[in-house]
């Protein structure tokens, strides 16, 4: 039986004779269901409309879809030992795309960041002799397709080598996750963000909203929860959620201004 992804989100659920009645992300105002309705696609027919490309993302690879499909999905192949740790991914694996991994040391392991960008982590790690998958617990309800290798971390922390650090920063969703690179920036440090903190289109910035497609913004409470969660961690870079969407030098400075504009911006007036 065929394996279903839904075309807007990307998410891929279990094997079944015929796709389920709804996406229950696509119905969760964070999110919003295709203007045709509800659209599904088996796993084939997904690859015959896309191939998996790679290409340098300041310093790290990246892979997508191409052309794009749901929300543009862009994963990061951070270097960690001899192999690589996807950070979000993809809603495909394709065998040539697996080979390519392969080349850089393959997967050790996979996070993600929030569950619009679960996509096809169960292919991947199945390819990789069921490397582990961190999924915050606090969004266990939005697994689309369960699997084994699915470690659902509990706390604010995850620590998955001595380079990388899972940390839940909240917000978007309740076990919304960051990424912390020790090693990343040329040993100043990275942080991968996804859109918990949003690259802004001046790359000098971020912001911070509940749901993007349907413009609600986060309050000031859950932003300075995300400023605490990453208060502790040493960065000079971030990298955003799709490609060049990155601030190259001086994101920490650069983080904390914008979670003073942005609190500042939602407030009202004095007096």
């Amino acid at each position: 039986m065929p394996l279903w992804t839904c075309e807007q989100c990307g998410a891929q659920f279990p094997d079944a004779a015929a796709p389920p009645p709804s996406c229950a992300i696509c119905e969760d105002e964070r999110q919003f269901v295709n203007w045709r309705g509800q659209v599904w696609l088996t796993r084939e027919k997904l690859a015959q409309r896309c191939k998996l490309g790679f290409r340098d993302d300041l310093g790290l690879v990246g892979l997508s879809l191409e052309p794009s499909f749901a929300i543009g999905q862009r994963a990061l192949l951070v270097p960690d030992g001899g192999g690589v740790v996807m950070w979000d991914c993809v809603p495909l694996a394709t065998a040539e795309a697996i080979a390519h991994v392969r080349s850089l040391g393959g997967l050790t392991a996979i996070a993600v960041s929030h569950p619009h960008y679960y996509g096809a982590a169960a292919d991947w790690s199945a390819a990789f002799a069921d490397a582990p998958v961190y999924l915050h617990g606090d969004d266990a309800q939005w697994v689309t397709r369960s699997y084994p290798s699915i470690v659902p971390w509990r706390g604010d922390s995850q620590r998955i080598s001595d380079d990388i650090l899972l940390v839940r920063a909240g917000g978007h969703f309740a076990g919304a996750t960051v990424l912390h690179w020790r090693r990343g920036a040329e040993g100043r440090g990275a942080l991968l963000t996804g859109d918990i903190a949003m690259v802004a289109m001046d790359r000098r910035s971020v912001s911070f909203m509940y749901s993007y497609p349907n413009y609600i913004p986060l309050n000031a409470t859950a932003v300075r929860g995300i400023a605490q969660a990453i208060a502790p961690l040493a960065f000079d870079r971030i990298y955003g959620a799709w490609w060049g969407k990155n601030i190259a030098d001086g994101a920490r400075a650069a983080f904390d201004r914008s979670v003073q504009r942005y609190i500042e911006a939602i407030s009202d007036p004095a007096g």
